[in-house]
């Protein structure tokens, strides 16, 4: 194996939650192994408007609202249009919110799981269709070891839910599509410095509690997911599906 097969040249990537934390940081990781990608999130950051101005040839932006019910064929659409086909999705979109159980009120709950699992589920079933009709693509989709355990100090049933899901998802996907040329992975992120968790990081004792959880003392970075998205969407890993790639410096070791 050369160092080719870490590339994505030719390839087009669609990145979901691309204006900030791991989904910018996998849109630009994808640029520079050789694709061209569409970035999408609700808002535009100043860092995705310079991004997409420095190389529009390569670089996209759609302002989009991930839990819109037609999202999928309109992501997959914009993709096709402006690059005339969809190689890989990185179904990075997602939010958190935390509380007690009991008091963790409807609204709450349909929010995080229509973000972070019906959309992904919307936004895979639009993107398989047309990599169906040129031979083979890959997806990879970002759960969370929050899909695995219970996480302290913050009570977050519906978030660790709807990683688990996405989990699941990503399983029984990869045994659809495996014999049809379509890789289906997910990365489990541990904790990572991002806007996300900048709020809690910097509240020192849940900090604190977290570092001291992981094994190797240290939050994770962006570009740490980027290079594990990057992985499994590119040909190094061309016999790897259905693999939920845990990233989390050894949390869930303990």
């Amino acid at each position: 194996m050369s160092l080719s097969h870490f590339r994505l040249d030719g390839k087009v990537a669609l990145v979901t939650g691309s204006n900030r934390g791991i989904g910018l940081a996998t849109a630009k990781l994808f640029a520079e192994a050789g694709a061209s990608v569409l970035l999408t999130a609700r808002h535009e950051t100043d860092e995705v408007r310079a991004l997409v101005a420095s190389d529009p040839a390569r670089f996209a932006w759609l302002a989009a609202d991930v839990t819109d019910p037609t999202i999928g064929e309109k992501l997959t659409e914009a993709t096709l249009d402006k690059f005339g086909r969809l190689d890989v999705l990185v179904n990075n979109a997602g939010v958190a919110a935390n509380g007690n159980f009991h008091e963790f009120d409807d609204e709450q709950l349909e929010f995080i799981m229509g973000t972070n699992f019906t959309a992904p589920f919307r936004i895979a079933r639009a993107a398989i269709k047309p990599m169906l009709a040129q031979g083979g693509g890959t997806v990879v989709n970002v759960g969370s070891i929050s899909g695995y355990v219970a996480n302290h100090p913050q009570l977050q049933v519906a978030y660790n839910s709807s990683k688990a899901a996405i989990h699941q998802m990503t399983k029984v996907m990869a045994f659809e599509y495996a014999a049809r040329n379509i890789r289906v992975n997910a990365i489990a992120p541990g904790y990572v410095i991002s806007d996300m968790t900048q709020g809690a990081i910097d509240k020192g004792e849940w900090s604190r509690i977290w570092a001291d959880n992981t094994p190797m003392g240290r939050f994770g970075t962006t570009e740490e997911m980027a290079n594990c998205a990057l992985f499994l969407a590119c040909p190094a890993s061309s016999y790897v599906t259905g693999a939920i790639l845990v990233a989390d410096g050894g949390y869930l070791t303990r």
